[in-house]
């Protein structure tokens, strides 16, 4: 069969960095991996890259509600530990961290302290389902997917934009089987959403007032034990997609055509990504199977780096 389009160029990530085992937890039960698992002991799992503006990874670890940063040298150390789940990290402009945990809602990191504070607990005094991951957009908004358990017995995954110099938060959508990464296109007239357990990616179109009209599909995977996760964008337009469960890394350009895929050197895991390097050329995964930090670099012909993250990185 001929194809409109190219085949995808098959890149091999190699590991860049390694939880170190004086920061695993081999043989520690938690309540995540008893619920998540069937009990199956972990020592972790490891998501929510970020970069921020010094060229510091930060990255999380769910079942033990730990934070790390990885300097561009590899060294991986412990930032925070408090009592969560946090799934998905982002950075501020100003430099406050954020982060998207399950079981508390929006959370605030010192990393100078150490210490992990609640930013936002429930809208309007209705808790959230399960806090998944979150995305800042040019004006400093903050997007966050609030997935809990939900999925195709029940679409019902809410997808929220909190202003937080006003306060505002606002629901976008509220019948998303298992929402998940999100990233805004490079005008922000559009919201990309991985929704996991659709093993899908949906484009949310966003009028001039902010709402969501025409809601639909971009891209449809298939097999693998999740779907797609953690989402990112190049500075060309296009989506990367985190394909959990795959091993697998899509890079699509801005019609959603794929381009390049990234091979996991071990572990499907892939969960989320972020790019960096002095170029931005560089594509750092978390390989959540095996506790590492991954990487792959795009030769320059490949035309793929990384659009500018609110952190001021890039």
């Amino acid at each position: 069969m001929t194809y409109p389009f190219p085949e995808p160029v098959v890149i091999d990530a190699e590991v860049f960095a390694e939880l170190p085992v004086a920061l695993r937890r081999p043989g520690v039960t938690s309540y995540w991996a008893d619920r998540n698992r069937r009990g199956q002991a972990v020592d972790s799992f490891i998501e929510g890259p970020s970069f921020d503006r010094q060229g510091n990874l930060y990255f999380v670890d769910i079942p033990f509600g730990r934070v790390f940063r990885v300097t561009s040298s590899g060294e991986v150390g412990q930032i925070a530990e408090y009592d969560g789940q946090p799934n998905g990290l982002k950075i501020h402009a100003d430099g406050r961290i954020f982060i998207a945990d399950f079981q508390n809602g929006i959370m605030q990191l010192d990393p100078d302290k150490g210490e992990v504070t609640h930013a936002l607990r429930d809208c309007d005094t209705e808790g959230f389902k399960g806090c998944n991951d979150l995305h800042f957009g040019h004006d400093g908004a903050l997007y966050f997917t609030d997935q809990g358990q939900t999925g195709l017995q029940d679409p019902t995954g809410r997808v929220y934009r909190w202003q937080m110099d006003t306060g505002a938060l606002t629901c976008l959508i509220d019948k998303v089987p298992s929402p998940n990464g999100l990233v805004l296109d490079l005008n922000e007239h559009m919201l990309f959403l991985a929704v996991t357990r659709a093993n899908a990616v949906w484009r949310l179109p966003l009028s001039p007032n902010g709402r969501v009209n025409k809601a639909g599909l971009f891209i449809q995977f298939s097999g693998g034990r999740a779907g797609p996760d953690g989402l990112a964008l190049t500075d060309q337009g296009g989506v990367v997609v985190c394909q959990t469960g795959m091993g697998l890394i899509w890079v699509h350009d801005v019609l959603g055509r794929p381009i390049a895929v990234v091979r996991s050197p071990q572990g499907l895991g892939t969960t989320n990504c972020a790019f960096g390097g002095p170029d931005g050329r560089t594509l750092f995964i978390t390989e959540s199977d095996s506790g590492s930090i991954l990487k792959a670099e795009f030769a320059p012909e490949l035309g793929i780096s990384g659009a500018p993250m609110f952190s001021g990185w890039l």
